[in-house]
């Protein structure tokens, strides 16, 4: 498919949306071509490694577990 193909298609589908699913869509649109590369390479961590105490991992687990195991099916 063409880019003057996609375009025209991506349009017409966004035509049929309603406008609160039309400003979820350029939200998302956005955030693709967002070119952010914020952080370091993972080999520059490597020094952190083993500094964690044990106990405390084990709470990141927890909490983890208990409050980020949810689904919201409402929420797309």
């Amino acid at each position: 498919m063409g880019r003057a193909t996609v375009e025209k298609t991506i349009h017409d589908q966004l035509a049929r949306l309603p406008i609160e699913k039309q400003q979820q869509v350029l939200e998302f649109v956005r955030a693709l071509s967002r070119d952010e590369k914020v952080g370091v390479p993972g080999r520059d961590l490597l020094r952190f490694a083993g500094t964690i105490d044990r106990k405390d991992l084990i709470a990141f687990e927890k909490a983890v577990n208990e409050g980020c195991e949810r689904i919201d099916a409402n929420e797309w």
